[in-house]
C-alpha cells in the first residue's frame, strides 16, 4: 500500500498498519469514533485500555489538549522539542475533540510524533491525528516487520504501509505529570537516564495495572503463545531438560541446545541493538512449535530497562 492509498483508506474510516521507529501501529482516524471502535474489534482489545494518538508536530499535539498547567506545558514542550519525532509519548489533559473511547474515558490523552519518514509524511497529508496501538492481536508480541502484521492481521485491515524493519524495536516511553512532577508510566525506547538529563529526576511507576491510566500498562502483555520463563539460562535448561526448549539470550548461546532454537539479542552487548531485535526474535521462537522459551534479563540500565519490562510481562 502506498501513501495515497493509505490516506484514502484512513479518510474512509478504515484501518491501516503504519510503520514507526518503535513498532508497527494499527492506525485509524483518532477523531472518528467508529474507526477507533474498529481498532478495538480487530485487536480484540479491552475498551479500558487507552490508545496513543500520533500527530505531525508539537503544535498539533497542543491543539488536542486543554487546561494543561503552564509549568507542565513548559516541561512537556521542552521534552517534545528535544525528543520529537521520537519514541516518547506525552500524557496531557485532553480537549473535548478527542473521543472518550480513545482515552478509555480518562481525562488525559497520550500523544507522540513518530520518527519514521513515511508515517510523518502521511500525518502531514491528513487533516486528523491517528490513533494507533501496536498492529497485533491484543496481548501478543508487538510487530516490528510487515510480515508480522500480515501474518496476524493482514486479512482484517485495509492494508500495510511498508516502512521496513523498525529501528528502535520496543514501544515508546510514556511520560505524564502528577502534581506538576514528571512520572514515567511505561519504560520504552527513550531511556529514563536521557529524560532525566533534560528535566531532572523522574518517578518511574510499576509496570502493571488492571485499570491502566495510560496505554501499555497491563501486566500481561507482549506475550508469545509459547510459555516464556525468565531466569538463569543454565538453571532453566536443567529444569526444562525434558522439553523442547528455545532460548532468548542477551550475548551468548547456551551450550547443549541446538543453535537453531536459540536467538541472541546482541552478541556485542549493545542494549539498543537488543531492543531492536527483541520482538522479531520472540516471533521467530514462537513459530518453532516449542514447549517453552527460556529467557534471561538484560542489565537494568538504559534500554535494558525497557527490554526487561517487556520480558517480565511476556513471561508466564
Amino acid at each position: 500500500m502506498n501513501l495515497s492509498a493509505a490516506k484514502k483508506a484512513l479518510e474512509a474510516g478504515q484501518l491501516v498498519a503504519i510503520p514507526t521507529e518503535t513498532v508497527y501501529g494499527l492506525a485509524a482516524n483518532a477523531l472518528n469514533e467508529e474507526a477507533v471502535l474498529e481498532i478495538f474489534r480487530v485487536k480484540n482489545r479491552p475498551a479500558f485500555d487507552p490508545l496513543i494518538v500520533h500527530v505531525a508536530s508539537w503544535e498539533q499535539a497542543r491543539s488536542l489538549t486543554q487546561g494543561v498547567a503552564p509549568e507542565v506545558l513548559a516541561q512537556a514542550e521542552r521534552l517534545a522539542k528535544a525528543h520529537w519525532p521520537g519514541p516518547l509519548t506525552l500524557l496531557l489533559q485532553k480537549s473535548p475533540e478527542i473521543p472518550d473511547l480513545v482515552t478509555s474515558g480518562l481525562p488525559r490523552v497520550a500523544l507522540r510524533v513518530p520518527a519514521h519518514p513515511l508515517t510523518l509524511e502521511l500525518l502531514q497529508m491528513l487533516d486528523f491525528p491517528l490513533a494507533a496501538p501496536s498492529a497485533n492481536p491484543f496481548g501478543y508480541i508487538s510487530p516490528t516487520r510487515t510480515e508480522h502484521v500480515q501474518r496476524q492481521l493482514g486479512d482484517r485491515i485495509a492494508g500495510i504501509l511498508d516502512g521496513g524493519a523498525c529501528r528502535v524495536g520496543v514501544e515508546s516511553t510514556i511520560l505524564g505529570f502528577e502534581q506538576g512532577r514528571p512520572v514515567i508510566y511505561r519504560k520504552g525506547g527513550l531511556s529514563v537516564e536521557v529524560i532525566e538529563t533534560l528535566i531532572g529526576p523522574v518517578k518511574v511507576r510499576a509496570q502493571s495495572s488492571s485499570k491502566p491510566a495510560t496505554p501499555g500498562m497491563l501486566k500481561s502483555h507482549y506475550a508469545p503463545r509459547t510459555p516464556l520463563v525468565l531466569g538463569d539460562l543454565r538453571e532453566l535448561a536443567q529444569k526444562y531438560s525434558g522439553q523442547r526448549a528455545g532460548v532468548l539470550a542477551f550475548r551468548q548461546m547456551l551450550p547443549g541446545l541446538p543453535e537453531s532454537r536459540q536467538r541472541l539479542l546482541s552478541p556485542k552487548g549493545d542494549l539498543a541493538e537488543a531492543a531492536q531485535r527483541l520482538f522479531a526474535a520472540m516471533h521467530e521462537l514462537d513459530a518453532m512449535g516449542l514447549d517453552v522459551i527460556l529467557a534471561e534479563l538484560l542489565p537494568e540500565e538504559g534500554l535494558g530497562r525497557a527490554v526487561n519490562d517487556r520480558l517480565r510481562r511476556a513471561s508466564k
